[in-house]
């Protein structure tokens, strides 16, 4: 699924017209959802987004985190790509790296964990942002189970301005 993650990074980057750094701002985003949506042991995730508003060839970094409802833990940094399809639609691919604890929950095999996700936002006179993401969480093969999971979330987006 990695892999997935990496083409779509790459043919959005193609495929989006540049974005000035002032069109958005840095965003915090919240989420709720299921975790492990595709296995026998799904639960609620919560969790918190950074995103900032600086880009190096269209890429943006960002940290985060969620929360199982089993216990899990998982705190994570990458990058992402906002892809503007219109003034309200955005695609949002991203990929990060992270530490995961399962808690009381599903094991993945081991603590490094790898975050590929994709994103689809309407976005508000405001520019805050409502969305839906699709994420998998895996090791990729570093330890001996890699049994994954893929996750999906909807996603409130709120420019770093509008809390202050």
């Amino acid at each position: 699924m990695r892999w997935l993650a990496i083409v779509i990074m790459a043919v959005c980057s193609v495929a989006a017209a540049p974005v000035a750094a002032e069109e958005d701002p840095p965003f915090l985003s919240i989420r709720g959802g299921g975790f492990d949506v595709n296995d026998d042991e799904t639960t609620a995730v919560f969790g918190v987004e950074y995103r900032s508003d600086y880009k190096d060839l269209y890429l943006a970094p960002m940290v985060g985190g969620f929360v199982t409802a089993e216990g899990g833990l998982y705190g994570y940094a990458g990058v992402f790509l906002d892809v503007n399809l219109g003034e309200r639609v955005v695609v949002r691919p991203s990929f990060s790296v992270g530490a995961f604890s399962n808690g009381g929950g599903k094991d993945l095999g081991g603590v490094v964990e790898f975050r590929s996700a994709i994103s689809v936002a309407w976005r508000f006179d405001d520019r805050s942002r409502l969305g839906l993401e699709i994420s998998h969480l895996s090791n990729a093969g570093i330890y001996d189970s890699n049994p994954g999971t893929e996750n999906i979330t909807l996603n409130y987006s709120i420019p770093i301005d509008h809390l202050f």
